[in-house]
């Protein structure tokens, strides 16, 4: 015989289990008033006890608030999206609240979607990463509900997360030239404008910046950029480098996915990776530690940027009326087994 189902768990539950207030319970959910580490684990931990689930539609008919944000990002089949949205979703739980997950590369459109639900009060705000900004809704749309931008698109019309991509990539070009290249590829930025994103012409830029303090000048020969980025992308690319017929002894990948590509295309032609060809890779994605050979690569705190971005947004939020603020985290080169088998200053 089946017992008839338990109740739903209540505040007052969540409240008597971890031996605190109703109201201390409300503000671990509501992130409303800070809660001691300590405290708020313990509130955490019942809460996880008792399948406790806060009733988000009753908070929105106290304070105008769903308890519900927006992320929109370009691609969620990369690992960087994969890493980046895992993290914004803890940061975002962790203050109660719920988070909605869009894709935009195809239909750069659903941005307005989004818009429209946060001026409908169906999300309190959105995080969006636009790839181009005369593709996004920031470039037409009026007065914007709460909204952070990450990324690289430059604009000045909301809140804003960011690496400075462009000094991050010719860091990499830097650390390819210490170590001897002369004749650096670039694979996902080229000179055709109709393909290309804020990511791309900043990064592309990054590499030339390099190669003019090294007194070499770029060759768009050595330039190939495939959409979407991806490993295929990377592939591809490559492929269609070696069709050129052009030499090189170093590559800018500008993101790792499209790295990992790379040196499987590399592989395939007989190109030895460090030994003929030294790469980086751009993001130190997991799984950048794990191929054959390791890939040195741009890394900077992807925690930090996914919290930042929430804390703005929060901060939004609470205050529409506050000039646009913008956080540019650090980022560091990480040297692998892809640019190892040379030390610095080698000349061939």
């Amino acid at each position: 015989m089946t017992g008839a189902p338990s109740a739903r768990a209540t505040m007052r539950d969540v409240a008597a289990l971890a031996g605190v207030s109703p109201k201390t319970v409300s503000n671990v959910v509501t992130g409303t008033i800070p809660v001691r580490e300590k405290t708020r684990a313990r509130v955490e931990a019942a809460m996880a006890e008792l399948d406790f689930v806060p009733n988000l539609n009753a908070r929105g008919l106290r304070n105008g608030r769903s308890g519900v944000i927006a992320v929109a990002l370009p691609d969620l089949a990369t690992a960087y999206s994969a890493e980046l949205v895992h993290l914004i979703v803890a940061a975002a739980h962790a203050r109660g609240l719920a988070v909605q997950i869009e894709e935009t590369a195809v239909e750069p459109q659903r941005e307005d979607e989004l818009l429209r639900r946060a001026r409908a009060h169906l999300v309190d705000g959105l995080i969006l990463n636009p790839i181009r900004f005369e593709d996004s809704v920031l470039r037409s749309a009026g007065r914007l509900p709460p909204v952070v931008v990450i990324g690289e698109v430059e604009q000045t019309r909301a809140d804003q997360v960011r690496i400075d991509s462009r000094r991050a990539a010719a860091d990499a070009t830097r650390h390819l030239l210490a170590h001897g290249a002369r004749r650096i590829a670039v694979i996902g930025a080229d000179d055709d404008a109709s393909i290309a994103t804020a990511t791309s012409r900043l990064r592309r830029e990054g590499v030339h910046d390099a190669l003019r303090e090294a007194g070499l000048t770029s060759d768009p020969a050595l330039e190939v950029n495939q959409l979407p980025w991806s490993m295929v992308a990377g592939a591809r690319a490559t492929r269609i480098l070696l069709e050129r017929g052009v030499g090189f002894d170093g590559v800018v990948a500008l993101t790792d996915s499209l790295a990992l590509g790379t040196l499987h295309a590399l592989h395939d032609a007989g190109i030895r990776v460090p030994d003929d060809v030294i790469m980086t890779g751009f993001d130190d994605v997991e799984f950048s530690k794990f191929t054959a050979p390791s890939l040195t690569t741009i890394a900077f705190d992807r925690r930090a940027f996914a919290e930042a971005a929430i804390g703005l947004l929060e901060s939004r939020i609470d205050d529409g009326t506050a000039a646009p603020r913008a956080v540019t985290l650090s980022h560091a080169l990480i040297e692998r087994a892809s640019t190892a088998g040379r030390p610095a200053g080698y000349r061939p």
